[in-house]
């Protein structure tokens, strides 16, 4: 091997660098640990919220040590925690979500409210083929309004309105294509807005490391919330339209006497009343400003006096809210206050006791905190407190749909500003507005989901025309994001939340316990057979091995990828991929050797003709993954990922990584046998007639793949959530139970009407699934059936057991009640369903391809597919048949799908490589009968064929029977798979191959179209 310095520089450098990005990882659990131990001493055990104070405990902590150093000098928290190998929600708990934006609604609202007949017969047609379709609803609604006749999108009663002019230069003589062309761009730039809403409310939320993404133009966002468990109040945060309005803002002077009045007020109440378990746990570890006078707010906030500046700790019983401030507001608020402490400062002003404190004058204030920023002096989060000027119905002067554009500008000092403009009765109000603030030397308050975006003063008089300027100490991107953000608040459309996931984190630590076991279990059983196997070679392609995982773990670090349970599934089958290929390498090496050739030519030998194959074999699984990333979501993708990662690495380390060793024991003369003394005479000189059973083998693949056509037709499939639409829920409970009897307890019209319970895991832990009120509101129904749940299976928990107990999935030690739910709207069920179809039949066309290219005879890449379709076909006949009898989860899911793909390319990689050998066999055999070429052929692959499926079925089994009960329907179908896969390269592609091609008289010639 050339160049042995430049990869053993390679390996070393990637190794390097994986542990490097894995040091992040281990930071930020240490870090994590601490948090939650110092969360257990600050929390009582007794405490009634235990698990929501002990979470806004450990966030307090975190916020505290976000900038300081955590690690010698290394690195701080904050930075360490972007580094990090991030785990999924089934590894850590959390939400994932993906949300609707309706389109409809901001065609809508881009229309002015139209009710032109033939823009709303276009709507109507849109609303039904978005249904079966896989389109976006746009195109749909383009393609329905150029079907009626003389239908003008130009139209003045339809986008042809003064705004949409101004804005847009679309007049009566634009045609239907200009104004498709400004609806498509003002659609893309609306979901923008809208992603940007999104990941502003989340940020406010205060969730850790949340995944937002838009996926295409759909109008759908993927949200996944690690952490998370509090469902109700992430739905109501993310389906909520925009609320973009603007307020008057009280002075400080005309409010800070309540300030104070509610301070004192809490104050004697938190005196006289022993459980302060909720101020003391949110405020722990705070920093606060020390003052003399807590009466004196003016004195405090006007920052004249020197300890008005300094951050010290005070008794923040004696001054809940005072003893919170952190410094003046340098933008005209009423103070600054920690980030952490927002809730807990608007609960304490806002409480009603506490607001009967209010003057006349100012008793419908409405109190409302700006963005958290980070205060780089103080090393945490800061807000602005501001009260703003209520009425009676608590409605803003002026709401946001009255603004027609918004960016970001430069005034004439060049200084940032935005520029906004407004339709003629907005116009008319925000004059009115601003010469009352100009007059009153106030502010007007730019508002969003009650956050505070802006606060500008007015000092030039009342602004005209509906053009004005929005200036501050804005840099660019904040100036844009504001302009985003007035943009969002004119088109308000709903959302829906067309897929939910809630796991609870018991049940995420489970996961990962039941992972990592199922990972060092197939390791160490794949390491020990190895060394059995081919002794000392074996022992340097564990090495290798040990680095793949290295690079793979290092690899996810370094692009950021998510780390899920299918995910590690994927690693732990990377190793039978990395263990095929220095398989494929030794047989060939001991092939070499068997010839007669030298120690040094059968290694150089077998290094280079095993590459045909390893290539060929690991480009077909990668393509297949790369189809799977494409068409999957969420953990499918991880799973994807993981996959990809591994072929790549697998084939460095087993190319290159154990030829250094090899090379390296072998160059002072030393013998390396590449067997042990057990194994060394195994499976040599094998010479069977394959060909001639493969009549058998066809009566028997016949009757089982009809066999399982008729399970299908029969017994069907049982169709998960994914693909059917509908709720389910894993409930634990303290005792065993009997799935029937629960069936049909819930099936019964008092509760449910229509659901199912299957085991899952163990005796006494239920999957349960229904369709209950699937095509109804969600928030109200999830919370029905919860309830109806609790009702129904309240004799079988426990008795002190109440309904929030059972349906709080966050609570962290958790050994009843409901553990995790999933949501699947049928929209989204339809199109996860046709995409996972799209991504088989696209597998299969795509390595069709790769084979006809690769082996430039379509019989090759036809043995193939028929090989892979007879696969497919007894995996779905196993699951049909089976899934009513065996005491595990084999719902058809997304999981299913991603294990059928892998299966597709397991048993292509068995194939191609058996392929490989016959192409090489006839390039070099050319006077030898075709028939006893591809015996002799899959003779010498038999060794590797059996020694990979071996490994890899003792990895498959591991992860069965300790990696979880959430994927052990897909591995039981992966080890289907691998079985019969092995089968059908040798007794149904091979023949299938053979019965095909062209013949010339028992032989078959040197055909260049199968040289390499």
């Amino acid at each position: 091997m050339q160049n042995k310095g430049l990869i053993r520089f390679f390996a070393i450098i990637f190794a390097v660098v994986s542990i490097y990005q894995l040091t992040y990882t281990f930071i930020t659990n240490k870090v994590e640990d601490d948090a939650e131990a110092y969360a257990a001493t600050v929390v009582p055990a007794d405490a009634e919220n235990k698990s929501q104070l002990k979470s806004e405990a450990v966030k307090s902590y975190l916020d505290s040590v976000a900038k300081k150093d955590v690690w010698g000098g290394y690195t701080d928290y904050e930075s360490a925690k972007k580094q990090e190998l991030k785990k999924g929600l089934d590894l850590k708990g959390g939400i994932n979500v993906i949300l609707q934006i309706s389109v409809k609604d901001i065609l809508i609202g881009m229309a002015d409210e139209s009710n032109d007949p033939a823009f709303r017969k276009a709507l109507a047609a849109a609303d039904e083929r978005i249904k079966d379709g896989q389109d976006d609803y746009i195109n749909y609604f383009l393609e329905e309004f150029n079907k009626i006749e003389g239908a003008q999108l130009a139209s003045p009663d339809i986008f042809g309105t003064p705004e949409m002019e101004d804005a847009f230069e679309i007049d009566f003589q634009s045609s239907n294509a200009d104004v498709a062309a400004v609806l498509k761009e003002e659609l893309k730039d609306y979901l923008t807005s809208a992603l940007d809403v999104i990941r502003k409310r989340i940020d406010q939320f205060g969730t850790t490391q949340p995944n937002i993404q838009q996926l295409g133009t759909s109008g759908r966002v993927l949200i996944e919330l690690p952490g998370e468990t509090d469902v109700k109040r992430i739905k109501d945060i993310l389906t909520k339209a925009a609320q973009l309005e603007f307020w008057h803002v009280y002075k400080q002077g005309e409010i800070s006497d309540y300030i104070v009045a509610s301070n004192n007020y809490w104050k004697e109440k938190l005196a006289t009343t022993s459980n302060v378990v909720e101020a003391d746990a949110v405020a722990a570890d705070s920093t606060v400003v020390e003052e003399e006078d807590p009466a004196d707010l003016s004195a405090l906030l006007d920052g004249d006096d020197e300890t008005s500046e300094e951050v010290a700790e005070t008794n923040l019983d004696e001054n809940p809210i005072l003893g919170r401030l952190v410094r003046p507001s340098f933008i005209g608020g009423l103070g600054v206050f920690r980030a952490s402490d927002i809730d807990l400062i608007l609960d304490y002003l806002n409480d009603p006791q506490s607001r009967a404190r209010l003057s006349p004058e100012t008793r419908n204030a409405k109190f409302a905190f700006t963005l958290p920023t980070l205060d780089e002096n103080l090393g945490f989060e800061v807000s602005d407190l501001f009260a703003l000027v209520g009425n009676a119905e608590d409605e803003a002067p002026l709401a946001g749909g009255v603004i027609t554009d918004a960016k970001q500008d430069y005034d004439l000092g060049a200084k940032v500003i935005v520029s906004m403009t407004m339709n003629g009765e907005g116009s008319k109000v925000w004059e009115e507005m601003t010469g009352y603030a100009f007059n009153n030397r106030s502010q007007v308050a730019v508002v969003l989901d009650n956050t505070v975006y802006s606060a500008p003063s007015v000092t030039t008089g009342p602004i005209s025309g509906g053009s004005t300027q929005i200036s501050g100490s804005f840099t660019v991107q904040e100036a844009k994001d504001l302009a985003t953000v007035l943009r969002a608040g004119k088109l308000p459309a709903k959302a829906e939340i067309i897929q939910s996931d809630v796991i609870g984190p018991s049940l995420g630590q489970e996961a990962i316990d039941s992972g990592l076991m199922s990972f060092a279990l197939a390791l160490i059983l794949v390491l020990i057979w190895m060394f059995f196997y081919y002794g000392r070679a074996g022992l340097y392609a564990d090495i290798a091995l040990v680095v793949n995982i290295l690079f793979i773990f290092g690899a996810l670090a370094s692009l950021k990828a998510v780390l899920t349970l299918p995910g590690i599934a994927g690693i732990v089958l990377t190793i039978g991929i990395s263990v095929d290929a220095n398989v494929l390498i030794f047989e060939r090496i001991r092939e070499e050797l068997a010839k007669g050739k030298s120690q040094a030519d059968s290694i150089k030998d077998g290094f280079n003709n095993a590459l045909s194959s390893i290539l060929d074999a690991n480009i077909t699984t990668l393509l297949t993954a790369i189809i799977l990333y494409i068409f999957g979501t969420g953990p499918i993708q991880g799973f994807a990922t993981t996959l990809m990662i591994g072929i790549l690495t697998s084939l460095f380390t087993a190319v290159f990584i154990t030829r250094l060793f090899v090379d390296g024991y072998v160059k002072n003369g030393k013998t390396l046998t590449f067997a042990s003394g057990v194994t060394k005479n195994w499976f040599r000189n094998v010479n069977i007639d394959f060909l001639k059973k493969r009549k058998v083998a066809y009566l028997v693949s016949l009757v089982v793949v009809i066999g399982s056509i008729a399970s299908l037709a029969i017994n069907k499939l049982n169709l998960g959530i994914d693909f059917s639409g509908g709720r389910t829920y894993v409930v634990r409970f303290d005792q065993e139970v009997n799935a029937t009897e629960i069936t049909k307890i819930l099936s019964s019209e008092d509760f449910l009407g229509s659901a199912e319970a299957k085991t899952y895991g163990d005796a006494n832990q239920l999957k349960i699934s229904t369709k209950y009120g699937i095509d109804q509101d969600d928030s109200v129904i999830s919370e029905e059936i919860e309830s109806k749940l609790y009702v129904a299976l309240k004799d079988f928990l426990p008795a002190d057991m109440t309904q929030t107990q059972f349906a709080d999935v966050g609570s962290e030690v958790k050994t009843s009640g409901i553990m995790s739910n999933f949501q699947v709207g049928p929209t989204i069920a339809d199109d996860i369903l046709k995409g996972s179809i799209y991504a088989i039949l696209g597998s299969l066309a795509v390595v069709f391809l790769y084979i006809l290219i690769r082996f430039k005879r379509w019989q090759f890449s036809l043995g193939a597919v028929v090989a892979v379709f007879h696969d497919v076909a007894i995996v779905l006949g196993v699951f049909s048949a089976l899934y009513k009898v065996l005491p595990f989860n084999m719902e058809i899911d997304q999981a299913f799908i991603a294990a059928i793909l892998t299966v597709i390319g397991y048993s292509l990689n068995d194939t191609v490589v058996v392929f490989d050998r016959i192409r090489e066999f006839i390039n070099e055999r050319t006077g030898m009968a075709f028939g006893e070429t591809v015996n002799r052929a899959i003779s010498s692959t038999i060794s590797r064929t059996l020694n990979t499926s071996l490994t890899t079925l003792i990895v498959l089994l591991a992860i069965f029977t300790f990696g979880g009960e959430s994927i052990r329907g897909f591995m039981f179908a992966l080890i289907v798979g691998v079985v019969v896969g092995t089968y059908s390269s040798v007794f149904i592609a091979t023949p299938v191959m053979y019965d095909t091609i062209k013949k010339s008289n028992g032989k078959i010639e040197a055909d260049k179209k199968l040289e390499e």
